[in-house]
Parts: structure tokens; C-alpha cells; sequence
């Protein structure tokens, strides 16, 4: 317990114990022995409730230790370049190499000092990076789409190569039946893909099995989707960047579907600008790169799997059905609208504090690829979306850019790929330049 709440505990004992409450009522309110309570309702407030100083050796592991070990545990590598130490690990080490700390430590040192400063460098946790750089007014278009949500708005994605896995075992209860047994091996039986298109409105899916996720695929169910919607509906399609949702072909059946004229368009971004067009009927909406969890299917994509395909299968064939009934069963019973209630509070600071991290800790390999979406982004970020981060996020960005230049400029330099060296070094000196100008008045005031 905390040192100010002990005091504030012992307080509250003394007070209830003068106002005649039994210390056993006490001892069961604040979850206390009845000989503890007795102790301090006999104290008084002259008395006072702080602990009183106690003899003893000074601690073997003080401040300047646990900053040492801290130190190794979160800031060193167990292998070349790679790897994160365990608590196991880091104790063996520190046994075999006494000089980095000077004493011996054990596992439970080790753990109780880092648990000691909220420290666990060990965990990982998967996230998904920003890299495109029209990310934010991307997500902003689609954000609204949720807000004002149009009469005929769906989602579209695909679950590609879902494995068909039969246990060799069947599965079990325990013996109380609090949980099931599901047997560690498996066959596998190849692997399907599924379509779906969830409504906003009602939160129905039309889904379908296939076996690969190609435009010719893609297109037929599509343009199956579309006819069973009201005629001359004007109909929005929120889905990802995939080519086969972006290439001529789908070009040319939305042109169809809308009997309108198709046009013969030579780049991607020509054809997803055509397709998000509003003059038409139908009306694709793309999710940014790297941001499909903006896009509500998603959710369903997970409470299918959840609910269904995390069974034992022995062949395609019984997969299908199980999928069948579940899409059945969902849209007779279960299916709703999904509440999307995010906002994108706080994502612009947070794209900008990841880049001065890997700006800050010079982190090796940096893809030049990856760097120049990156400059792009912060890039966007500035022009756009200034006052989105605090100003003192801003300085600390345009002091590492001065101060890394040169380490940049190497990683660019080093690329074998003339015209990818070029974009990143245009990307680098705009951000720069930009920066400059726009932290200058805040540098002069703070001069």
C-alpha cells in the first residue's frame, strides 16, 4: 500500500473507531486484520499515523543500481543487433558477466525492479504503421461518410486464404465443463477465401466462399451485389486499394452498371479518382493504404471468426456450410449496425511522435522506401493539420531533423535505385525547408 494511503487508512480507523464504530466492522470494511485496527484505533492524531523509522542495512539494489540494470534490460540487445532480453535471460547473463552491475541480481530483482517503473520491454504488441501520406484527409472523408451515412452505404472486403483445418482429435470438456479442450494438432485441407458485403443500415451481409480473391473473381459478385439493389439507387461502396478494385476492368463494369461512359484511364490513381467520382451512380469510397480497419466489414470479418471458422473442418465443403449457416443465422438473428464512434483524436500527434522516435534512435534498417512516405506524411501533417500536435512536438521534430540530416541523407545516398533516391531526397529537403519556416517565429519568440 502507498505510503499516503496508509496514512489517509490509519486516519479513517481512528476517526470511525472514535465514532464508535466496532473494529471488527473496521477490520472487514477496509480489509484489515482486527489486531491492526485495535493497534491504530488507539492511537490519537497527536500521535501521528506515519511510519516510524526502522533500523537496517541499506538496500543492495539503490538508485544508482536499478538505473544500471534498467539501463542493460531496455536499452541493450542479447544478440547481434536483434532480440530482446527475457527476465530469465538477463539473470543468466548478469550471473556470467558480474562486472555490468557489480553484484549478483535474481530473476525476482529483476522483475520487481522493472514492475518498480512500470517497465516491460520484453511484451510486444503488433501495430499497423502510417505510411500513406494522404492518410489523414483519406480518413477524415471516410469519417464523415459514417457520420452522415448516405440511404445505400456498404462495405466491402475479402478474407483471403483461410486455412481448412481438421483437429485429429475431437474437442472435450473438463471434467467441471468449464471450458472446452480443442486438440493441438491439426491436418490441413487447403484454404478458402470469402467475400462480404456488410450494410450499414441493417448490418446484413451478403458474403460468398471462393477460392482466390482475382478480379474475375471479384467482379461477377459485385455486380451481383448491385443488382439486388433498388434500381436507379444511388449506391456507396466503402473497400480497400487492392488492384482488382481499382484496375480498368472494374472501371468498365461501374461505367456499365451506371450506363454511363467509360473512359480509358492509364494510372491507379486516375482510376480510384474516376471511381470515387459523384456524377454516377455508384460511388466507391477506398480506404487509405494500410487502414482497412477503417473499414466496418472488419468487425463482422471478426465475429465470423470468432464464431466460426476457428472449428475443425475436414474439407472445404464442410467449411462452406458452416459459413452458410453462420451468414443465415446472422442475418435472420444477430445482424445490427455497427456503432463507429472513433474520431481520429489524437492519431496526428501520435504519426509524428512515432517518426521522432525513429528519427531519435536512428533505427537500422530504415527502408528509403518507407522514409519517404514517412517525410511525405509529416510533410501533409505540417501543411495541413499544424495545429493538430503541440507546438513543443513540432520543435523537438524540427530539432532532429537538423540534428539527423546527415544521417538521413546517408541512408538516401546508399539506395541502388537512382529514381527512388531522388524522391526521398525532394521529400527530405521539402520537409526541412518547410519545417524551417514554419517553427521560425516560434524560435525567434522563445530567443
Amino acid at each position: 500500500m502507498p505510503a499516503n494511503r496508509r496514512v489517509t487508512t490509519r486516519a479513517q480507523i481512528v476517526g470511525l473507531s472514535q465514532a464508535g464504530v466496532e473494529p471488527l466492522a473496521i477490520a472487514k470494511y477496509f480489509g484489515l486484520s482486527l489486531s491492526t485496527v485495535q493497534r491504530w484505533a488507539s492511537c490519537t492524531i497527536a500521535t501521528g499515523f506515519e511510519d516510524k523509522t526502522r533500523t537496517g542495512r541499506p538496500p543492495i539494489f539503490n538508485e544508482t543500481l536499478q538505473l544500471k540494470l534498467i539501463g542493460f534490460y531496455c536499452q541493450t540487445s542479447p544478440l547481434l543487433g536483434c532480440g530482446r532480453w527475457t527476465i530469465r535471460w538477463a539473470e543468466k547473463h548478469l550471473d556470467a558477466h558480474r562486472k555490468v552491475l557489480g553484484t549478483p541480481i535474481t530473476r525476482s530483482s529483476i522483475g520487481r525492479i522493472l514492475n518498480k517503473h512500470h517497465l516491460k520491454p520484453h511484451r510486444v504488441k503488433y501495430f499497423l504503421h502510417i505510411t500513406d501520406p494522404d492518410f489523414f484527409p483519406k480518413m477524415e472523408h471516410l469519417l464523415e461518410l459514417y457520420e452522415n451515412p448516405p440511404e445505400h452505404l456498404f462495405f466491402f472486403d475479402e478474407c483471403p486464404g483461410i486455412q481448412i483445418l481438421q483437429r485429429i482429435a475431437p474437442s472435450m470438456t473438463t471434467d467441471e465443463k468449464m471450458r472446452w479442450l480443442k486438440e493441438f494438432e491439426y491436418n490441413r485441407n487447403g484454404t478458402l477465401d470469402i467475400f462480404a458485403f456488410l450494410e450499414h443500415k441493417t448490418g446484413k451481409v451478403f458474403a460468398r466462399r471462393t477460392f482466390d480473391h482475382k478480379g474475375e473473381t471479384f467482379r461477377p459478385l459485385f455486380e451481383q451485389h448491385v443488382k439486388q439493389q433498388p434500381e436507379n439507387a444511388h449506391l456507396n461502396y466503402v473497400m480497400d486499394n487492392l488492384s482488382s478494385h481499382c484496375n480498368q476492368d472494374f472501371v468498365e463494369l461501374v461505367a456499365k452498371l451506371c450506363e454511363v461512359d467509360c473512359p480509358i484511364l492509364e494510372t491507379a490513381n486516375e482510376r480510384r479518382a474516376w471511381l470515387q467520382s459523384d456524377y454516377k451512380r455508384i460511388i466507391i469510397h477506398f480506404t487509405p493504404f494500410h487502414g482497412s480497419w477503417l473499414n466496418l466489414v472488419e468487425n463482422w470479418f471478426g465475429i465470423l471468426g470468432s464464431k466460426c471458422l476457428h472449428e475443425s473442418f475436414a474439407s472445404a465443403e464442410a467449411m462452406t456450410e458452416a459459413i452458410e449457416a453462420f451468414i443465415a443465422i446472422w442475418n435472420d438473428l444477430l445482424a445490427h449496425p455497427f456503432a463507429w464512434k472513433y474520431d481520429g483524436s489524437g492519431l496526428h500527434e501520435k504519426a509524428i511522435r512515432r517518426f521522432i522516435a525513429i528519427l531519435d534512435k536512428e533505427r537500422e534498417p530504415l527502408p528509403v522506401k518507407f522514409l519517404t512516405k514517412q517525410l511525405l506524411l509529416i510533410n501533409n501533417l505540417a501543411n495541413s493539420y499544424w495545429d493538430k500536435a503541440e507546438i513543443d512536438v513540432w520543435v523537438r521534430l524540427g530539432q532532429l531533423m537538423q540534428s539527423k540530416g546527415p544521417y538521413l541523407r546517408t541512408i538516401i545516398e546508399n539506395d541502388e535505385k537512382p529514381r527512388r533516391r531522388q524522391k526521398a531526397k525532394e521529400a527530405l529537403d521539402s520537409l526541412t525547408q518547410n519545417l524551417t519556416g514554419l517553427l521560425e517565429p516560434h524560435t525567434r519568440k522563445a530567443s
